[in-house]
C-alpha cells in the first residue's frame, strides 16, 4: 500500500485507482499466455502475502555525487512529495500497466527509488540502491525511476536479495529508464533473492539520440518469477548494450524475455546472456530484436548461451527477429549444451583432477560475460559473487 504519511498529487492517485482497476480485469496468465508456456503460476497463491514496506538501503547523497546543483537520488515516495513537477510526466511512461503484476505495482507500490541527473552532470562515483525481502509471506512493489537529461553520465547498481535462504516472500517490480540525448548510464540489476522468493520484474529503458546504454541483468537467486527486460533505440545514433547472465540450481526457474526495440535510423545493440544450470533448475530466455518501418542501419546482434551441469537441468533460448526495414544486419545465436567431454578428457590429461577441469571449463564459458561487466568496483564485486555462487552450486 502507498504510505499515507505522505501526501500524494492527484495525478498519481488517479493512476493509482486506475492500476487498482485494471486488476480485477487481468487475470494471472497461464502456459496457454503466449510469452507464459514455460512459468507456471498455479503455485502462486498472491492472497498468501501480506505487502510490507521494503529493507532499502540507497546512496548517501551528499557523499556520493559533488554539488552540482540538482542531481537527485532518494526515495522514490519522497520524491513525489518533493518533486511532483519532475515525476508527473515520467512516472508510469515507459511501462504501461498491460499486464497483472504492473496493475499491481501501479496501484500499490510504496516503495522505490529515483535517480536523477541534470543535463551535462557527471557522477563520478556509483550510485547504490540495495533492497532486502526480510518478513516471510510479505510482498514488496518496489518502483525505480532513473532519468537522465542529455549529456549527463552516471553507474547504478540495484540489488535485490533476502535476509534469509529462508524468506518466502515476493518482490514485484517496475524499472523505467530514460537516458536522454548523448547521454550515457551503466545499469546493473542483480539478485540474490531466497530460492523460496518469487520475482516479477518489467523493465524498460529508453535511449534517446545519440547516446549509450550499458545494462546488466543478473539472476542467482529467486525460485520462480519473470523478468522482462525492454530497449527502445528511440533516438538517431543510439546504442544499447545488454549483458545477462544466470547461475541457478536445486529446483529454481528463471524466465527473461528480452526486447530489442530499433525505433529510429543508425541504432545499435548488442545482447548476450550466459548461463550455468546445475540439479534440476530450469531457465528459459526469449529473446526479440524489432525493427520499425524506417529504421534503416540497424545494427543489432543477440544471442543465449546455456550450460547445463547437471542431465536434470533444462534451459530453452528463443531468439526471434521482426524486422520491417530493409538496410539492416540481424542476427541471432542460441546454444545449450553439457559440459564438453573433450576438454575435460584434455585438462585431466595435462593433471588436473576432474573436478578441477570442470571448475575450469566453466569459468571459460563465463569469461565473456565477466569481460562484457568493464571494470571497477562494482564489476569487480559481481565477479567475486558470481564465483561464489558457481561453488554453491557445483
Amino acid at each position: 500500500m502507498a504510505d499515507a504519511t505522505i501526501a500524494e498529487p492527484d495525478w498519481l492517485t488517479e493512476r493509482r485507482r486506475k492500476g487498482a482497476a485494471l486488476i480485477e480485469s487481468l487475470p494471472l496468465p497461464d502456459r496457454k499466455v503466449k510469452g507464459w508456456e514455460f512459468t507456471d503460476l498455479d503455485r502462486l497463491d498472491l492472497d498468501g502475502y501480506e505487502p510490507a514496506p521494503a529493507e532499502a538501503t540507497i546512496t548517501d547523497l551528499e557523499q556520493a555525487i559533488p554539488d552540482h546543483g540538482g542531481p537527485l537520488v532518494m526515495n522514490l515516495a519522497e520524491a513525489v512529495a518533493e518533486h511532483a513537477e519532475l515525476l508527473g510526466d515520467r512516472l508510469g511512461s515507459l511501462v504501461p500497466a498491460e499486464d497483472p503484476f504492473v496493475a499491481r505495482n501501479e496501484a500499490a507500490w510504496s516503495d522505490g527509488v529515483l535517480v536523477y541527473v541534470p543535463a551535462n552532470v557527471t557522477v563520478e562515483q556509483p550510485i547504490r540502491v540495495e533492497l532486502d525481502l526480510d518478513g516471510p509471506g510479505s510482498s514488496v512493489n518496489w518502483r525505480t525511476l532513473i532519468v537522465l537529461e542529455e549529456g549527463a553520465r552516471a553507474e547504478v547498481w540495484e540489488h535485490y536479495g533476502s535476509k534469509s535462504d529462508e524468506t518466502d516472500a515476493l518482490l514485484n517490480t517496475v524499472v523505467e529508464i530514460a537516458v536522454g540525448p548523448a547521454a550515457k548510464l551503466h545499469y546493473v540489476a542483480s539478485q540474490d533473492l531466497s530460492e523460496k522468493a518469487w520475482l516479477f520484474s518489467s523493465q524498460r529503458a529508453q535511449v534517446e539520440r545519440d547516446a549509450s546504454l550499458d545494462w546488466a541483468a543478473l539472476g542467482f537467486g529467486g525460485g520462480n518469477g519473470k523478468v522482462r527486460m525492454t530497449t527502445n533505440l528511440a533516438g538517431p545514433g543510439s546504442e544499447a548494450r545488454v549483458t545477462g547472465g544466470y547461475a541457478s540450481g536445486n529446483g529454481q526457474h528463471l524466465d527473461y524475455d528480452t526486447l530489442q526495440e530499433h525505433a529510429a535510423e543508425n541504432t545499435f545493440s548488442d545482447l548476450a546472456f550466459r548461463g550455468v544450470l546445475a540439479d534440476h533448475s530450469t531457465a528459459v530466455w526469449r529473446g526479440m530484436i524489432k525493427v520499425d518501418e524506417g529504421a534503416q542501419q540497424t545494427d543489432a546482434f543477440q544471442e543465449c548461451r546455456n550450460m547445463l551441469l547437471s542431465t536434470d537441468a533444462h534451459a530453452d533460448a528463443i531468439p526471434g527477429l521482426e524486422i520491417l526495414a530493409d538496410d539492416v544486419r540481424c542476427t541471432h545465436a542460441a546454444a545449450i549444451a553439457q559440459v564438453d567431454e573433450n576438454q575435460l578428457f584434455y585438462l585431466t590429461s595435462r593433471g588436473l583432477d576432474r573436478d578441477q577441469a570442470r571448475s575450469l571449463v566453466i569459468e571459460g564459458f563465463l569469461q565473456s560475460l565477466v569481460e562484457r561487466l568493464g571494470q571497477g568496483p562494482v564489476a569487480e564485486q559481481i565477479a567475486e559473487r558470481l564465483e561464489q555462487r558457481l561453488e554453491e552450486i557445483l
